[in-house]
């Protein structure tokens, strides 16, 4: 019997080794899997920030400038009675007269 309890005893010691060496070698690789794993993710999600901010729409335009207000009525009945006094002083031709009236008129 001590034979039979000596292998026995071998077949222990030699499953335990082998069980704390395969368990040494899966944490080992578990933890090169695990880095690999957080750079791969890492990569990926700067990839997507980067395309993310390719894809950003541009700010909005400033609004234009307001128009230039048109002059009013009264402003228009003004500028032609100027125009008919420089006419009728002989400094405006018809044409030249004719070609103001329809500028202040719009037309």
């Amino acid at each position: 019997m001590p034979g039979l309890i000596r292998g026995m005893a071998r077949t222990a010691v030699v499953a335990g080794t082998a069980t704390a060496v395969s368990g040494r070698v899966q944490r080992r690789q578990a933890e090169k899997y695990a880095s690999r794993d957080a750079q791969i993710y890492a990569d990926r999600e700067q990839a997507y920030q980067q395309q993310q901010v390719q894809q950003a729409p541009p700010p909005p335009a400033a609004p234009p400038p307001p128009a230039a207000a048109a002059p009013s009525t009264m402003d228009n009945i003004e500028a032609l009675k100027q125009l008919a006094e420089l006419k009728d002083q002989g400094i405006l031709t018809e044409e030249e007269f004719a070609a103001q009236k329809a500028k202040i008129l719009g037309g």
